[in-house]
């Protein structure tokens, strides 16, 4: 009788230790793609005199940060 309780007892341990385990859903929206990159975000977290929709501009900026700032040959030298 007591060894019953013991094997009942060990089994809802196990299975609540291995609820515990389990991944949750992942149910965010991920990224939007109604808006062209180059539209802005609203933010005041802009670089000066960049205008919002001035797609020229963004693929300026994002080649000048690719070339200077994320090169790890121009920055090493």
């Amino acid at each position: 009788m007591m060894r019953a309780s013991i094997t009942t007892l060990v089994a809802v341990l196990a299975l609540a230790g291995l609820a515990a385990c389990t991944e949750k859903p992942q149910t965010g929206g991920g990224v939007r793609q109604d808006t062209a990159p180059s539209a802005g975000t609203g933010s005041n977290f802009t670089q000066p005199g960049w205008k919002a929709g001035d797609k020229t501009g963004w693929e300026q900026q994002l080649k000048a940060r690719q070339q200077y700032g994320q090169n790890e040959y121009t920055r090493i030298r």
